[in-house]
């Protein structure tokens, strides 16, 4: 099951992710990266400090954001993901492609 939440903080949106993502609900993450983008945002911090689980169709979701949010100048970052979570990221190589901070105020300090 996942949750999400949307906050703004320092010009920032914020989506918290709870829960976990995978190909059942991994749509429902699409759609609310789809509508912050819509809103006119230009700065994404996705908080994963709740996140117990990603698939590779959650992360299929980051992934196909990449490009078209270098084109745009969109900033996406993800911070406080729990280490089992965050090795996802780093075998994969998206460690390496999306900017990753332990937490919040390291995030926004960039």
């Amino acid at each position: 099951m996942l949750r999400l939440e949307k906050t703004k903080e320092n010009q920032t949106d914020i989506l918290s992710l709870y829960g976990e993502v995978d190909a059942s609900n991994s749509v429902i993450l699409d759609e609310a990266i789809q509508e912050i983008v819509a809103s006119g945002s230009k700065s994404l911090l996705i908080d994963g400090k709740n996140l117990e689980y990603i698939s590779s169709a959650g992360l299929g979701v980051f992934m196909s954001y990449l490009e078209d949010f270098q084109e745009k100048g969109i900033s996406m970052k993800i911070c406080e993901l729990t280490p089992r979570v965050f090795e996802v990221f780093r075998i994969l190589g998206l460690d390496q492609l999306i900017p990753i901070y332990r937490d919040r105020e390291a995030a926004f300090a960039e």
